[in-house]
């Protein structure tokens, strides 16, 4: 996250939302991404046949501080390689072909979601993690996966986690949560109806909130006190909600383990020992 990227990532995930002036701009940047960073506000409204204040407006609808931070995104991304993008897999593919797709399709994902990534956001939730009495994940379908995953991490570290999928348990331990709690939403689209009607709940409680969803407005980031993206993964038939998209999700439960692993080093430690300790016994005969 040293380099700032991610700009043209961010402008495409949105484009489509966007009030008519500001998506004018956003397409104009997306086209002429190379000229549009040499412009002034004033100069990047005319070209586009809006306004300085659309250009403001937009930079503030993407959540940027202002018209430079954008340019120094979308600089950050010329900067970069190109690639291949997103490929789906054909009829009868060659094995090989499928190998390489599949790999280039995660890492293009992963890729993406580093770009988009707020040190800040992360920060925020580590804490709030670091300080939470428990930890309630919840996902459906395939982000169950994550929930999960990060259920049994954080129990390594003698966190009080609980992963759910079933929305009746997941509301019954919420209503007896409160403010030193921490319930975390993932949902890819952040559009399943389940995760957000729980985090709103959780409010209801006073209890902190953290979403994981894909870029963009949507009801569970809309119910998140901490709002955590993964790159939309823009896969066409065989998309990636059960393939790179859920690797993304993992991704940023793994940065979040280890962020709080630095922070909490030492204790850490003790109880990874304590629970390797524990699994060797198991084994003994």
């Amino acid at each position: 996250m040293s380099d700032v990227k991610g700009g043209l990532v961010m402008l495409k995930e949105m484009v489509n939302v966007l009030p008519p002036s500001e998506q004018k701009i956003a397409n104009y940047i997306l086209e002429k991404p190379e000229e549009s960073i040499m412009l002034t506000a004033l100069m990047l409204g005319e070209k586009s046949n809006t306004s300085s204040a659309a250009v403001i407006r937009l930079c503030k609808s993407l959540g940027f501080n202002g018209f430079q931070e954008l340019k120094i995104r979308v600089a950050g991304d010329l900067q970069e390689q190109s690639v291949k993008g997103y490929r789906d897999i054909e009829p009868n593919d060659e094995y090989r072909n499928i190998i390489d797709k599949v790999t280039s399709n995660t890492i293009q994902t992963l890729k993406e979601t580093v770009d988009i990534m707020s040190e800040q956001n992360i920060k925020a939730a580590v804490s709030a993690l670091s300080k939470a009495r428990s930890v309630i994940l919840l996902g459906f379908g395939a982000s169950f996966i994550a929930a999960k995953d990060a259920e049994q991490k954080f129990i390594r570290i003698n966190k009080n986690a609980q992963a759910f999928s079933d929305v009746h348990m997941a509301a019954t331990s919420i209503a007896n949560k409160g403010p030193d709690d921490i319930v975390v939403g993932i949902s890819f689209s952040g559009k399943t109806k389940e995760v957000a009607r729980l985090l709103e709940l959780a409010k209801k409680k006073n209890v902190k909130t953290i979403g994981i969803t894909k870029y963009g407005k949507s009801p569970v980031s809309n119910c998140s006190d901490i709002k955590l993206h993964t790159s939309a993964a823009r896969e066409a038939t065989f998309r990636s909600g059960a393939t790179s998209s859920r690797m993304a999700q993992l991704h940023i439960i793994d940065i979040l383990f280890m962020c709080l692993a630095s922070e909490e080093y030492e204790e850490t430690v003790k109880h990874l020992d304590e629970t390797r300790d524990a699994i060797a016994f198991l084994k003994e005969q």
